[in-house]
């Protein structure tokens, strides 16, 4: 059987039949992990020369039978696989030995929220390449230590020895979500540098995590006052940090989520209305200052009406999901949105309508060419459009010259696209 290519392949090296057989059934609940199982230290083996390319991460005990001594962390590792650790015993010494060695995490068999958090772990990492982090310290060996281990659980890292560098780092990576800032820097420290950013960033688009050697509790309270998210004090655990940075970075995930539903179409997944104007609009006048071409086009289904009376809206929602799909397949590089029933907007920058109009061709080709499949059999859905290059003050007012335009494409019978100059018209005919 050819492997999922959509899911991450890890390894999980593990001798005992229980606990193999809860993370197993664990596995298939998650959905994200297609997992490779040994239950030696020669399996492993010979499973990551087999698998040097494909393999994610592991998730190993750390004893087996010909392995009393962690031989299989030191395999993992070797072959730069991130690393979780199973273990039976809690023992801080080995702790610190492993997490010394680049482990990912260390944690102890307590029963099916261990497996569950070890596999959350392993999902915390497939995500965290999209995220960037700030570490503002600056003693360097601390700084090191921090970066290191952050590192490890796979974000991008980005450095600044006081506030005035952190500065310089936001605004050149102004998607940077996370940042870490001691207290005590030269130049400016971490409270002039919190007040200053909160300026601009709400703490649900930047979080910020205080730090200092300083255990005076009115600190922490101070850094919270200031706009800090967290506070951490140094000297801190691996696992510490690791669990501050995590829920901090799920905390601007969860909002990204909740902003991202709140400007999506909630049938199409297509921006809405309101998202394309707010979004659309400042574009719109930054393109214009700069004086490139901006298109916009105004698409309607035809007869649309019709087959909701004919098969019912349920049928008419798959048309409309169905359309949706093909405008991103075949124009998802410019800002497209539901306006409404069945009526989509493009902004299309740096074209102009002659081109849009031709960019359009192959839509149409292809819905003349394969009908839409639903419940009640497939539909052959047509569309007109209006395209206008003509800049105004506003793209709502240039949108309102497209759907002039649009209404033109009506009249003339339909399944036509027509531009501002008239003598552009493109049907399926």
């Amino acid at each position: 059987m050819a492997p999922n290519m959509d899911k991450k392949r890890i390894l999980i090296v593990e001798d005992s039949a229980t606990v193999t057989k809860v993370l197993r059934h664990l596995i298939l609940q998650f959905g994200h992990f297609e997992a490779l199982f040994a239950q030696t230290l020669a399996q492993a083996q010979q499973l990551c020369l087999q698998q040097a390319d494909a393999l994610f991460a592991a998730v190993v005990d750390l004893t087996l039978p010909d392995a009393p001594n962690g031989e299989i962390v030191e395999l993992t590792l070797a072959h730069q696989l991130p690393t979780i650790v199973l273990t039976g015993n809690f023992d801080p010494k080995q702790r610190a030995h492993w997490q010394g060695k680049g482990v990912v995490d260390y944690i102890t068999k307590e029963g099916r929220y261990s497996y569950e958090l070890a596999l959350k772990q392993l999902q915390r990492l497939g995500n965290n390449h999209e995220h960037k982090i700030l570490v503002v310290e600056d003693s360097r060996p601390v700084r090191k230590l921090i970066v290191a281990a952050l590192e490890r659980q796979h974000y991008q890292i980005f450095q600044a020895e006081h506030g005035e560098q952190a500065l310089q780092q936001l605004a050149q990576q102004p998607d940077i979500k996370l940042m870490l800032t001691d207290y005590q820097m030269p130049h400016m420290d971490g409270f002039e540098l919190i007040q200053q950013l909160r300026r601009t960033r709400d703490p649900t688009q930047l979080c910020i995590i205080g730090l200092s050697t300083n255990s005076d509790a009115a600190l922490s309270a101070k850094f919270i006052k200031y706009g800090a998210n967290d506070f951490l004090l140094k000297p801190f655990l691996h696992e510490e940090l690791y669990c501050r940075v995590n829920q901090n970075i799920e905390l601007i995930e969860r909002m990204e989520a909740m902003r991202d539903a709140a400007s999506r179409d909630y049938l199409t997944g297509l921006y809405n209305r309101r998202h394309f104007f707010a979004h659309a609009e400042a574009h719109y006048q930054s393109l214009k200052q700069q004086r490139h071409k901006v298109t916009v086009a105004v698409i309607d289904l035809d007869h649309f009406k019709q087959i909701n009376d004919r098969h019912g809206h349920l049928i008419g929602d798959q048309v409309l999901k169905a359309m949706a799909d093909a405008l991103t397949t075949h124009l998802g590089r410019f800002l497209i949105a539901r306006a409404g029933g069945e009526e989509f907007f493009l902004m299309m920058a740096g074209i102009g309508s002659e081109q849009a109009l031709r960019l359009l061709q192959p839509l149409r080709q292809r819905l003349a060419a394969e009908p839409i499949m639903t419940d009640a059999g497939p539909i052959t859905v047509r569309f007109s459009a209006g395209v206008s290059e003509r800049i105004t003050d506003k793209i709502e007012q240039q949108l309102h010259q497209a759907d002039i335009l649009l209404y033109q494409a009506k009249q003339g019978g339909r399944d036509q696209s027509i531009g501002d100059h008239g003598a552009v018209t493109i049907s399926s005919g």
